[in-house]
């Protein structure tokens, strides 16, 4: 009897710990869900009223896998660092308005809503001599710009061209205000300077310093020092100078020796550049200012459909072998000796063309020529590190070989240049057969899809008025937009201190020195 009690005392207790066991179980298993739910996005949140509530938009909209809404937020390459800049910290500026765009897959195409404008300029009134005067343009009116609708001042051509980057991006300005503006427009002029983006200095440096730097019979200053003067006294003296030190400013000095003289003066404005080669880091650099490329000289190759056979010379260079003396003019220019070099290292070689040239008797023909039947083309570093040769050969669809190791490109922030040029070092590219066994072991396919390349990204480096949808124009505007979010940060950071300043008498725009300004 006592083992059957015994027994059965047994039984209950081994139902009791399974009870237990399974309760315990339960209860840990709940409990383990509670916490993981807690520590998910709350869903009851609504992220509209959060800040950047348009990246976790984005965000959600990816990791649910869903693709109906891709194409409206994906960026392309002419906006896509506007984007980035938008998304990393919104700012209440007209420029960072968004685009609705669509990114093909070759990452280059820019199809934007024409409506939407990325940036808004305040452009000076300043009196013809210093832009379409210098053009022999006389005002028929009280007004100090050309109608547009009637005659546009034509600008010289041959090599004055490759610098005529402000001569375009006015014209582009001055367009925006006519009564049927062109549709591709990334900047359009304002009048009132408190909704500008930034502040545009027409001043046509480039041909002032081609045109107007020697000094002639019973002058002291040449022409073009005097407009440098003129130009300095003017824009110092304009109230949205004084106010932000000209830290919100932009002029074009795209000549290497153009604004000389008032660049000491005027360099807290953002300048757009051919290099930087001729300047110190802390008067211009890559940060602070904006690459553009040179007008191409050469003619655009239309409907080319050449292919890798078709075009019998391997490496092509023709221009100016000896060069002035590079290390006095530019530190980080050495293609003087380096085009001298390759001179002597390249002679003998059946399929390279490398020789003196020039735009005189026919020279931009017979380069078009034989860059248009020339596989690969090489671009050396000159008196400094850039060159027009770079955008001619993009012209021409000639795959470029840069020997440059200074070089700054055009929107390189949005554009991947190793995928349509060849980089060479310059040390690598002066031994002895490394530029040939280079190039001629890029075979067929490789240089048939870098040439593909070349036709897809040609638009971007062709200036022309009215202006078209992802050329030159719009991607410089666009290069300067990208600029706006820093250009801002330095000017509110320079007005933190400014009550107790104005309180001592001591003015509020204050103005350090280059070398702790960026």
């Amino acid at each position: 009897m006592a083992e059957r009690n015994a027994s059965s005392l047994a039984v209950i207790a081994r139902k009791s710990l399974f009870f237990l066991f399974i309760v315990t179980s339960t209860l840990f298993i709940f409990s383990w869900f509670f916490v993981l739910r807690s520590t998910s996005m709350p869903r009851f949140i609504d992220h509209k009223l959060l800040p950047n509530s348009k990246l976790n938009g984005v965000i959600d909209s990816g990791s649910s896998g869903g693709s109906e809404n891709q194409k409206d937020v994906e960026p392309s390459i002419g906006n896509r660092a506007i984007l980035v800049d938008n998304e990393e910290e919104e700012k209440p500026s007209s420029f960072s308005q968004e685009k609705e765009a669509s990114q093909a897959n070759n990452g280059v195409k820019c199809n934007t809503n024409e409506k939407v404008v990325l940036l808004k300029v305040f452009m000076y009134d300043l009196p013809p001599e210093f832009h379409f005067g210098l053009l022999n343009w006389k005002p028929e009116s009280s007004s100090v710009w050309p109608d547009l609708q009637t005659k546009i001042p034509a600008y010289p051509g041959a090599l004055n061209l490759q610098h005529s980057i402000e001569y375009w991006l006015t014209l582009d300005l001055l367009a925006s205000e006519l009564p049927n503006p062109p549709n591709a427009r990334t900047a359009i002029r304002v009048r009132n300077a408190s909704e500008a983006d930034i502040i545009f200095i027409p001043f046509f440096s480039s041909l002032s310093y081609n045109r107007f730097s020697k000094i002639n019979p019973h002058e002291k200053k040449s022409k073009n020092k005097v407009l440098q003067d003129k130009l300095v006294k003017f824009v110092t003296a304009q109230k949205e100078w004084k106010m932000s030190g000209g830290r919100d400013h932009l002029i074009v000095a795209h000549h290497p020796n153009s604004l000389l003289d008032a660049r000491m003066k005027l360099w807290p404005a953002t300048f757009i550049l051919s290099d930087f080669g001729r300047y110190p880091p802390n008067l211009a650099n890559v940060e602070k200012d904006v690459i553009a490329p040179y007008k191409h000289v050469i003619k655009s190759y239309v409907n080319d459909s050449s292919t890798f056979d078709s075009r019998p010379t391997l490496l092509y260079f023709q221009g100016a072998i000896y060069r002035k003396d590079v290390r006095i003019l530019s530190p980080l220019a050495n293609g003087g000796f380096v085009r001298q070099e390759l001179f002597y290292l390249l002679q003998g070689e059946k399929d390279v063309h490398f020789t003196f040239g020039s735009v005189k008797k026919d020279g931009v023909n017979k380069a078009s020529q034989g860059m248009h039947t020339s596989k690969f083309c090489l671009n050396i570093a000159g008196d400094t590190p850039s060159s027009n040769r770079l955008f001619d050969a993009i012209a021409s669809h000639c795959v470029p070989v840069i020997i440059s190791d200074e070089i700054e490109l055009p929107y390189e922030d949005v554009l991947d240049y190793s995928e349509f040029c060849i980089f060479v070092r310059t040390r690598d590219a002066l031994k002895k057969n490394f530029l040939v066994n280079l190039t001629r072991n890029i075979g067929r396919d490789e240089w048939t899809r870098m040439w593909k390349r070349l036709q897809e990204v040609q638009k971007f480096y062709d200036f022309q008025f009215p202006s078209k949808e992802g050329d030159a124009v719009q991607m410089i505007w666009q290069a300067v937009a990208r600029r706006v979010p820093a250009i801002r940060m330095k000017l509110h950071k320079s007005r933190r201190f400014s009550h107790s300043i104005s309180r001592e008498g001591k003015g509020v725009s204050r103005i350090p020195s280059p070398s702790n300004f960026w």
